[in-house]
């Protein structure tokens, strides 16, 4: 039947493991097989799931946005009366293609595009109703302390207790700042379960001074080796590199370009590490992208050795939850499918087909060999769940 899966495994079967679980496949609307795959490998990130179903229930009477159509497909899997089957996502895709038109085509689009132009801008607009939220709280306080002030003038003059008034307002307002829900900060759920930090720290091999840059990030992008393995590709994003030649570092402190040495760190681990395997290289003699099909291994148990010294939760181990598999020879000749885990089995999800996956067959998707061009099933992005989460 194909990526793996078991030949006598059909959806009534999937469906009599688990009496709570829905498993249904998502209607292909022409090359849509990017979307498909990266909302099954989400929906099965279950803090996500909740997350999101949740955010429907409170949001009930919003304007159609990219995240209220996200809800209501995931609504849609959860409560629908059969428990196998397909779904059309025509209401997500129709908002996908109207708010961005690198997507409003039938052309086959990365993943990995896909996936972070859905978290931004779903963290955009829940930033945005925040931000709604907080000026209309910060109406409200005004309003509420113009209303004091004007009784209390109403009723007195005398500047003693004029004082007191004066004294007791600004305790008021102080008491209101303080009191600020957390919810009207500037981090919402998606950076809660997705963002890290990354620490930059630059070196100048002439006066030795040492800068170091925070950067946050919702996936983290790595390159790919021959035969190799997630944590050597890790160790090797941070490992130190040496600035000369035209790449040398401006230092503030010498006025002027030295050769200095600068590695990337990861500084604090996001609660779902969702990291993007560049499967697609540039060659200038192909003048093209070409795909990158090696062999990588990926564990099921994942622990990151790559972190500052000051990184406050580096013991954080991951469980391998799902991901999003790209079969073909290019980025822009092949398919994309999800594979999730669930109550211990692993499940492919191909479009409209849902299937049970042979552990056997699971090795197939870590690649293949150095060979460029060749028909391949490769791990593209990996989703890991930390098991405080």
């Amino acid at each position: 039947m194909g990526h793996g899966v078991s030949s006598d495994t059909v959806g009534h079967t999937i469906a009599d493991s688990n009496t709570n679980e829905h498993y249904l496949g998502l209607v292909n609307f022409g090359n849509t097989c990017y979307c498909n795959s990266v909302l099954q490998a989400l929906y099965f990130c279950k803090p996500f799931r909740e997350r999101v179903l949740n955010y429907r229930l409170i949001q009930k009477n919003k304007k159609d946005n990219l995240l209220t159509c996200l809800a209501d497909l995931f609504h849609m899997i959860v409560n629908g009366k059969k428990r196998t089957g397909a779904l059309q996502p025509k209401k997500f895709i129709n908002k996908l293609r109207k708010e961005n038109n690198t997507f409003d085509n039938d052309m086959q689009q990365d993943a990995h595009e896909f996936l972070n132009h859905l978290l931004n801008t779903c963290g955009d607009i829940l930033l945005a109703e925040k931000k709604e939220e907080k000026d209309k709280h910060d109406k409200q306080r005004n309003k509420s302390n113009n209303i004091t002030v004007s009784n209390n003038y109403l009723q007195t003059n005398n500047d003693e207790q004029n004082n007191r008034i004066t004294a007791s307002i600004n305790l008021n307002t102080n008491n209101d700042i303080t009191t600020v829900p957390n919810s009207l900060t500037e981090e919402t759920w998606i950076h809660e379960l997705f963002q890290g930090t990354l620490v930059s720290t630059t070196k100048c091999l002439n006066c030795e001074t040492v800068n170091s840059k925070d950067e946050n990030f919702l996936d983290l992008s790595i390159d790919v080796e021959e035969n190799t393995s997630i944590t050597t590709c890790l160790r090797v994003f941070s490992n130190i590199e040496t600035l000369s030649g035209e790449s040398k570092y401006y230092c503030e402190t010498c006025r002027s370009k030295q050769e200095a040495t600068k590695r990337m760190r990861i500084k604090k681990l996001p609660r779902i590490l969702a990291l993007h395997l560049k499967r697609f290289k540039y060659f200038e003699v192909f003048k093209q992208y070409k795909k990158l099909s090696y062999r990588v291994v990926f564990p099921f148990e994942l622990r990151l050795l790559n972190t500052s010294e000051d990184c406050t939760n580096s013991d954080r181990i991951y469980d391998l939850v799902s991901l999003v598999v790209h079969c073909g020879i290019g980025p822009n000749r092949g398919h994309y499918i999800a594979v999730v885990k669930r109550d211990g089995s692993w499940l492919v999800f191909d479009d409209e087909t849902v299937d049970r996956l042979d552990p056997s067959n699971f090795e197939e998707f870590y690649g293949v060999s150095h060979d460029l061009g060749r028909q391949s099933e490769t791990s593209y992005i990996l989703f890991y769940e930390s098991r405080d989460v």
